[in-house]
């Protein structure tokens, strides 16, 4: 699954010369550009999903705007329609939009005006497309399928998790924070013949200070005051499985000693006991840092780390593969919707954008944040939203409209009210009330007027 960017616009109109003439422009604007002569050779080429939106005359011969505004929504009712219509036609071109016209604009128009209503057309789409492609997404993941996405880099990683699973080697596995090192571990785990045997994670960083040793190696009765029972320690937990040190960078060094020891020999002493205890392990352990720098500046045991570095995986950062962001999102949507019990809401206009511009600093756990988030149709963080005018409705859409009309028409007659009300068909003070309403003034228009001449 990608983010669609619909670039594409099919444009009817019968006017020879007008068509071409538009065309060319949009072209210019970068969009790819089907022109047609009428509605009926359109619709043998428009499908479902088309990737763009139509423009589309009025007033046809054969079948008009309507008419093919009701086969377009029959196809597809999320493909946008702009119609345009000439100055006699606006209460058609009203009727249209309730009836799901995407807009219209009047002959003549500025071309500003329709390319600001076609982007904001062309972003609908992207998102109807987008939700589309996100259901058809969350029924088709697996819940525990690990490391998502079909960019380069993690097909890379794939590849290589696949020829060393069954491998005895150790591993180092080093990312940012969030970037799923544990989902890396447990699929070199999962895809070895080690994986009837256990997983024992150890967060390094999370050993309660003092009790290291006893956590990570054990002991026996007796060992220590208050040592009333035998406790088998995580490293001998995982005998015949996989030991995964997670931030064995925040170990110190003192069980850094005692763990060289286990690296080294695959043997274990736990506390208070007479001798070692042979083991089969493999160890796994990660880093959200460059350990070869940290031995450097003398914060990690050079020995141990060249012990660990048999094999080094760096897991890329979410910035390094946006492609596999909308899979998963999916997948994390998908997760979020079945632990809250909900449905997986559609996508809005704000969510894709944050998915589309976000840079994810927190990795792929943010992203799994994020994804809770929508599952409870909660906000969405500020900042990163769609633009205001995105969204409008019908009656922000008319108000945008009514203001080009009577601009149009302002600069047109040079401000002559007389002149305006007659072409616009209304009474002066109507006229004056929404001149008000826009704050425009015909003043200016004279003046514009008088300089022409």
């Amino acid at each position: 699954m990608n983010f669609s960017h619909p670039r594409s616009v099919t444009l009817i109109d019968d006017d020879d010369d007008f068509r071409e003439a538009l065309a060319e422009r949009l072209q210019l604007e970068d969009l790819e550009v089907r022109a047609f002569a009428s509605a009926e050779a359109a619709l043998k080429v428009l499908t479902a999903d088309y990737p763009g939106v139509v423009i589309s005359d009025l007033r046809m011969p054969g079948m008009d705007g309507r008419g093919l505004l009701t086969r377009l929504q029959a196809l597809d009712d999320g493909l946008p329609m702009v119609m345009i219509t000439g100055h006699g036609d606006i209460a058609d071109a009203v009727d249209a939009l309730r009836e799901g016209a995407y807009d219209f604009v009047a002959k003549p128009f500025d071309f500003d005006r329709l390319a600001d209503s076609l982007n904001r057309a062309l972003e609908k789409r992207g998102l109807v497309l987008d939700n589309r492609a996100l259901s058809a997404a969350v029924s088709r993941v697996t819940p525990d399928l690990p490391l998502l996405g079909s960019s380069p880099a993690i097909v890379r990683l794939r590849t290589v998790i696949e020829q060393v699973a069954d491998a005895g080697m150790d591993v180092l596995i080093e990312g940012e924070t969030g970037v799923g090192k544990e989902v890396v571990a447990r699929a070199l785990h999962n895809s070895g013949r080690r994986r009837v045997h256990p997983f024992v994670p150890v967060n390094c960083g999370a050993l309660p200070s003092g009790l290291i040793e006893s956590e990570m190696f054990g002991h026996e009765p007796g060992a220590f005051p208050g040592a009333v029972k035998r406790r088998v320690g995580l490293i001998e937990q995982s005998h015949r499985g996989t030991l995964f040190l997670d931030e064995i960078e925040s170990m110190p060094m003192s069980a850094q000693v005692a763990l060289l020891r286990v690296v080294e020999q695959r043997e274990v002493q736990p506390l208070g006991a007479s001798g070692p205890r042979q083991l089969d392990l493999r160890i796994l352990a990660s880093s959200k840092v460059n350990l070869q720098f940290a031995v450097e500046q003398g914060q990690f045991r050079e020995d141990l780390y060249y012990r660990l570095n048999v094999l080094k995986l760096r897991v890329p950062p979410l910035r390094e593969r946006r492609e596999d962001v909308p899979l998963l999102f999916a997948h994390f949507l998908a997760r979020a919707s079945g632990e809250h019990r909900t449905t997986p809401p559609p996508m809005s206009t704000k969510v894709r954008r944050t998915l589309i511009e976000h840079d994810w600093p927190g990795n792929v756990r943010e992203l799994a944040h994020f994804a809770d988030r929508t599952a409870l149709d909660l906000e969405v963080p500020s900042g990163i939203g769609p633009r205001e005018d995105a969204a409008a409705g019908l009656a922000d859409r008319l108000e945008r409209f009514e203001k080009a009309v009577i601009e149009e028409a302002l600069h047109r007659h040079a401000g002559d009210i007389v002149a305006m009300t007659e072409a616009l068909r209304i009474p002066r003070k109507t006229l004056y009330d929404k001149f008000r309403r826009h704050g425009l003034r015909p003043v200016d228009y004279r003046l514009q007027g008088s300089g022409r001449s």
